[in-house]
């Protein structure tokens, strides 16, 4: 587990999130740029693919009853659909959905969503980046949108919840362990769809 986290137990949650997966984050983040998957439309389209499969396998937890208990009206906010509808906008063939991600823990589903939705937060310069390409939220590019509160006020809403929750410094390590997983698969998946 990352020092830095060993060392300040008494951060929130959302605090140790960041600190323990900051180096993973930026990968990923080089990674996805580097990939260049707004030169084109053909560039895009493996993107998409990407994002269907990422948000297809974690695309359950958004309906799991315990998860919503711990952090209430996150059933609202998946956005598989939104990919879905972004392939068909680009007259691309949707894949089946993937078969689900399961989580070691609660907690460590936790770890997977703070993901799902700080990507979200982050999606800002992506969705600018898709109008480069003739794309937006209403063709090709809806799952990249902004929340209808707004991405900051929704990215708030969420580490509210998640910093409310009571648990362990067992479970904490959980959740990060569940943020590192899900960085690693999309990682791995990148490279796989994206050609070399």
């Amino acid at each position: 587990m990352n020092a830095i986290v060993q060392n300040l137990p008494e951060l929130p949650l959302s605090k140790r999130l960041k600190a323990g997966t900051t180096r993973d984050h930026d990968s990923v983040d080089n990674l996805v740029m580097g990939s260049r998957p707004f030169e084109s439309n053909e560039r895009y389209a493996y993107f998409l693919r990407l994002q269907h499969r990422f948000h297809g396998v974690i695309n359950w937890l958004y309906q799991d009853a315990e998860l919503n208990q711990l952090l209430p009206g996150l059933q609202e906010l998946p956005r598989f659909e939104a990919v879905c509808a972004d392939l068909v906008d680009l007259g691309l063939p949707v894949p089946t959905e993937p078969q689900p991600v399961r989580p070691s823990s609660p907690c460590a589903a936790l770890g997977w969503l703070y993901c799902a939705e700080g990507s979200n937060l982050g999606a800002a310069f992506l969705f600018k980046q898709t109008q480069k390409i003739g794309l937006d939220g209403e063709k090709g590019a809806r799952h990249l949108a902004a929340h209808p509160d707004g991405r900051a006020l929704h990215w708030r809403q969420f580490v509210t919840l998640l910093d409310g929750l009571d648990l362990t410094d067992t479970q904490r390590d959980e959740a990060i362990q569940g943020a590192l997983d899900a960085f690693d698969f999309y990682r791995a998946t990148l490279r796989e769809i994206f050609p070399a």
